[in-house]
């Protein structure tokens, strides 16, 4: 038996209303979310907000003193590139089911949504993608300069 058309109309408004709600307790939820990372040195530890803003920075054990400029710079970007992707990440995967086709809708696909273009370079934690300098080589390049650093960390 096929239901009616008015059926499946409020069936489908039905599912958006609750396709919004979840929407609005997602989020909420996401609005109190952070992720508080360390560099892979151990000498910064940054948190990142849930627009993926940086919304602290701390040098633990004092790790970066010896440190010259360009290196603490580097586990700085590291730290906050690795932040920004763990928020990406999550804000993907609470809203994934969100946007899947209303069942009620026979020709409705769901929502394509390109993450990509949303987080950009956040994706790949910091890294770009499709050739150039990544934050990788960089650190690759410090390290190599590590030897010309004069005591106390200064060049």
């Amino acid at each position: 038996m096929t239901e009616s058309m008015q059926e499946r109309m409020a069936q489908a408004r039905a599912h958006l209303e609750k396709t919004r709600a979840a929407i609005a307790r997602a989020e909420q939820d996401l609005r109190n979310t952070s992720e508080t990372v360390r560099s892979r040195d151990r000498a910064v530890e940054v948190t990142v907000g849930p627009q993926g803003e940086l919304a602290g920075l701390t040098f633990p054990d004092n790790k970066f003193a010896g440190m010259a400029g360009p290196q603490l710079a580097a586990s700085v970007m590291e730290a906050f590139g690795e932040g920004r992707r763990r928020i990406a990440e999550r804000v993907m995967e609470t809203f994934a089911p969100l946007t899947g086709p209303n069942p009620h809708v026979p020709e409705g696909r769901g929502a394509d949504v390109d993450w990509e273009r949303i987080f950009g370079s956040a994706l790949s934690g910091g890294r770009r993608t499709g050739g150039g300098r990544t934050r990788d080589r960089l650190r690759d390049e410090i390290h190599e300069d590590d030897t010309d650093v004069a005591p106390g960390g200064r060049a």
